[in-house]
């Protein structure tokens, strides 16, 4: 009825509900359930269990579930769920700054502040974007598979450049990395994709990191250790003063 109040899928309550299985995840679950059903006819019980539990973990692994993005144009959300390890002063990747002969601007060369999100193997891995706007490049780069909490893992592992333009020219770029159980980088879009915030752009199976490059002025507002959330963690307001200080240089 009009004037009711509704949840965010306009249901008129509220309730838990088994979270969405990415179909990129369906087929190793089918693979691994199948040799399970085939170890347990076959009464190999000491093969059969372990498989079992191996198809729990990989529909776990790929769970998708739903997100409520906040609905603000000076909001920066979280593109990956983990835990906050590196905020740095550095300058944004070659990939986000470089001429691509695309006539798209790149991000200035200037240094801007870098979050680093690790994301362990018990995340959610579906990666989002950080604000709305246009995907203006996606760049992938072959690499090592380092263990992406280090640092140089940033510039060293496996990884695929985002920059997103907003309608007004602010740009953010971000960076999912391959770690060391990691071993492909899903995109979900392409250049010239038209997204919002929130929206999933693309995943990395099996344990991994983003990071994400603030507009130029633009300071954290999360801090080191904490844990987000893709789509939902509001980690800078751009165009506001820092809430934070100790970012490392």
């Amino acid at each position: 009825m009009p004037g009711d109040i509704l949840d965010n899928r306009g249901r008129g309550s509220a309730g838990w509900s088994w979270p969405a299985i990415h179909p990129e995840g369906r087929k190793f679950a089918l693979v691994s359930a199948a040799l399970s059903l085939g170890s347990a006819v076959m009464a190999w019980e000491t093969l059969a269990w372990p498989l079992a539990f191996l198809t729990v973990g990989i529909l776990a692994f790929f769970r998708d579930p739903l997100r409520v993005t906040p609905r603000d144009d000076r909001f920066v959300v979280s593109p990956a769920d983990g835990l906050i390890t590196l905020i740095q002063k550095v300058p944004p990747p070659r990939e986000l700054t470089a001429d691509d002969g695309s006539g798209a601007k790149g991000m200035a060369e200037t240094p801007v502040t870098r979050v680093s999100i690790f994301m362990s193997v018990f995340d959610v891995h579906i990666n989002r974007s950080p604000i709305g706007g246009t995907i203006r490049r996606v760049v992938y780069i072959p690499g090592k598979f380092l263990n992406a909490d280090l640092d140089k893992a940033s510039e060293e592992n496996e990884r695929q450049h985002f920059l997103v333009e907003r309608s007004d020219g602010v740009q953010i770029g971000f960076t999912q990395i391959a770690g060391l159980i990691a071993r492909r980088i899903v995109p979900f879009v392409k250049g010239g994709d038209i997204v919002a915030a929130g929206q999933r752009v693309g995943l990395i199976r099996f344990g991994s990191r983003v990071d994400v490059y603030l507009p130029e002025g633009t300071e954290p507002r999360v801090l080191m250790g904490q844990r987000v959330i893709a789509g939902e963690t509001v980690l800078a307001e751009i165009g506001q003063a820092p809430m934070i200080e100790g970012v490392s240089q």
